[in-house]
């Protein structure tokens, strides 16, 4: 399945319909993608970006992957989720806001645990005020499984969470409460989805709080060393960026009200180790037998296990996942240039 092909039928949107949606994050890793989705489904998009952690290129690849007439139907407004102006004018007369503006990194939140309080705490009130203020029908928007924070119990469901375990998670803790606050005292219908470990095209690589898959694909194709916290028993639910965006047209557009309100996970529902992604990922680009990986302490902040429980998604949502873990790596392997398709020689 190719990873940046979309319709309105696997999105679940009738193409007849055409609706006016705001993605906040635009630029970004899924919020590009969300943009690009509906562009492909003929629908109009606004997006809202400031460019602290996108990129123009994210954007400049989607209208060129978009159909002719792209340009016509996506508007791109720069400016910033903390300007209340700004969010107000983004939601003139929007349909839905698919809210993915935030500061993403653990770590970071860590080191600046006020900017991210900004960011996502103050910049996620202004949004849903000014959703409420324009009238949007829905607001979906991107919490994390940071929320599980401590709690043990796996595979996690959506009823129980734990003590946050970094600046981050719990700045999606307080937007979960206040997506449920103005829901009830404003009237706005708010959806929450719970991503666990999203991997895909256009996922930035570089930096030191790049997402594991990209990073390491990139390090490979380099010949540099793959850099493991921990005993690489670390496990995780990755989820493709396609899945991702199916699930925020499928919580947009349920007629269900018994959806509306809640939070969801939005996972695969399997489990992978570290050490396991490590062996998938020499497999597919044909890697040495004895390429081993680094292996350091364990980072501040991190979740050492971490599966979902996609039932009620499923069941309320009609959402399951599209591209398995394999599938992604794959695709993702596929669009390298030539160079980064070459076997790696033995590291030492």
């Amino acid at each position: 399945m190719n990873s940046n092909a979309y319709s309105p039928e696997l999105l679940g949107l009738d193409g007849a319909k055409k609706y006016r949606w705001l993605v906040t994050g635009a630029a970004g890793f899924i919020g590009s993608h969300l943009v690009e989705a509906l562009l492909q489904a003929d629908q109009e998009v606004v997006g809202l970006d400031n460019f602290s952690t996108g990129f123009r290129h994210n954007i400049d690849d989607v209208l060129r992957r978009a159909e002719s007439g792209g340009k016509k139907r996506f508007h791109l407004r720069e400016g910033d989720i903390r300007d209340r102006t700004d969010c107000a004018g983004s939601c003139e007369g929007v349909d839905f806001v698919l809210h993915h503006a935030a500061q993403g990194s653990v770590p970071q939140s860590i080191a600046d645990p006020l900017k991210a309080h900004d960011s996502n705490t103050t910049g996620f009130v202004n949004m849903l005020q000014a959703a409420a203020e324009n009238g949007v029908r829905r607001f979906v928007y991107a919490s994390s499984s940071a929320v599980y924070g401590d709690n043990p119990s796996l595979p996690a469901r959506e009823e129980r969470t734990g003590r946050p375990l970094s600046p981050y998670a719990a700045t999606k803790i307080v937007n979960e409460i206040y997506a449920d606050v103005w829901g009830r005292l404003y009237g706005l219908e708010c959806i929450g989805l719970r991503y666990f470990n999203v991997f895909g095209p256009r996922q930035d690589p570089n930096g030191p709080y790049a997402a594991v898959i990209p990073r390491w694909i990139d390090a490979l194709k380099r010949n540099e060393p793959v850099t493991i916290y921990g005993d690489g028993q670390t496990t995780r639910d990755f989820c493709h960026v396609k899945n991702v965006v199916r699930s925020n047209v499928l919580a947009a557009l349920t007629e269900r009200q018994d959806a509306v309100g809640k939070v969801y996970n939005i996972a695969c529902g399997t489990v992978t180790t570290l050490n396991e992604l490590f062996a998938i990922l020499k497999g597919e680009l044909a890697l040495p037998e004895n390429l081993t990986p680094l292996y350091e302490d364990f980072r501040k902040g991190d979740i050492k296990h971490s599966s979902a429980s996609i039932d009620q998604a499923r069941e309320l949502l009609g959402y399951a996942p599209l591209v398995s873990l394999r599938e992604g790596l794959k695709e993702m392997i596929q669009e390298l240039p030539a160079e980064g398709k070459l076997s790696v020689r033995t590291l030492p």
